[in-house]
């Protein structure tokens, strides 16, 4: 069993963990908080052992009724992989601990790309993370891009892309951002941080990238166009889309027409925490115009799509599964992944 530690049990922490808990050749040997609090309560009820940044500050967990198992450091030395979930930026100020302890780490996407070294898709770049000792996950747009952006390279070859991303103001249980009345132009100059990122991944891609927020808090929504080399088909991209294992087609006949509608299904779907971890697609957007413009309508859920991502890179860094369509059908198959 792989040895795995959570460093930074917050949004993405806590999925990362329950989603490694339901692989069955991985284990979690601990997770860390700062202070007490609602995920430190739910990471006891799910029998993770906690460990504390500032050991100093167990009594104030315990006060709580909160159980310590030990330092940061100690979790560290126990773990094969460890996945750092920590806010952006302190990623970088924990690598001097990760090096000095020689830990495998893997980073999210807050963190830059020169951190790691090397930025991580399952779909796209799997083999070429096996044995490392440093990744990145890039972040929930970037992956939703990179999945599509390779998928249409792979079948048609990419000439340009072209993405506008409409990105939530906040995630669910923030409320430090408060509520939100304004279209926000993030950044106001165009290309946005994006396409550069895309290339961390997919280096030969040209792309062209602009974002803004709206007030929302559920999924980002992908404006993507993508003008290919070949002729392309509407109905065998839908194919592709509907055969990729990461790639999910928003039917029509289930009448959803915004991130609201495919939040609530899958939680009527029974999906842990309503996540929806593939790009939602929604098939009525996908067209082709003069045959060498791939155009669509992609949502992504900010919360969950990099938590798979982790998964696998988790594996392909131990290196025993060499192979992107192995470790996405364990993964997904532990999660339950079900066609949306």
């Amino acid at each position: 069993m792989i040895k795995v530690a959570i460093n930074g049990y917050g949004t993405i922490g806590k999925r990362v963990a329950d989603a490694v808990a339901a692989q069955p050749d991985m284990e979690i040997i601990g997770v860390s908080k700062t202070s007490p609090s609602a995920e430190a309560f739910v990471a006891q009820s799910r029998g993770y052992p906690l460990y504390i940044a500032d050991i100093g500050r167990k009594p104030d967990f315990e006060k709580a009724g909160i159980r310590v198992a030990g330092s940061v450091e100690e979790m560290l030395t126990r773990a094969d992989v460890v996945v750092d979930a920590t806010p952006g930026g302190v990623g970088a100020k924990n690598k001097p601990l990760y090096e000095k302890l020689g830990v495998r780490v893997i980073y999210q996407g807050g963190e830059k790309h020169l951190l790691a070294g090397f930025s991580f898709n399952s779909s796209c770049n799997y083999a070429k993370a096996i044995g490392r000792q440093f990744v990145r996950v890039v972040s929930c747009n970037t992956t939703g891009l990179c999945r599509i952006i390779h998928l249409v390279d792979t079948a048609y070859g990419v000439k340009k892309v072209r993405a506008t991303m409409i990105r939530r103001a906040s995630d669910p249980g923030e409320i430090k951002r408060g509520p939100v009345d304004a279209i926000v132009l993030d950044p106001v100059t165009v290309p946005s941080h994006h396409g550069p990122d895309v290339q961390s991944v997919l280096p030969t891609i040209p792309i062209t990238t602009a974002a803004l927020i709206v007030p929302t808090t559920f999924m980002h929504m992908h404006v993507v166009m993508i003008e290919t080399e070949k002729e392309a088909d509407r109905e065998e991209i839908i194919q592709l889309i509907e055969s990729h294992p990461r790639l999910g087609l928003v039917r029509p006949a289930t009448g959803i027409t915004s991130t609201a509608q495919l939040k609530e299904y899958m939680q009527d779907l029974g999906r842990s925490r309503a996540d929806l971890w593939e790009n939602g697609i929604f098939q009525d957007s996908v067209s082709v115009v003069d045959g060498h413009e791939v155009c669509l309508y992609q949502a992504i859920h900010q919360e969950a799509d990099v938590v798979v991502e982790n998964v696998d890179a988790i594996r392909a860094m131990i290196g025993e599964v060499t192979d992107a369509e192995t470790s996405i059908a364990i993964t997904n198959k532990a999660l339950g992944f079900t066609a949306i």
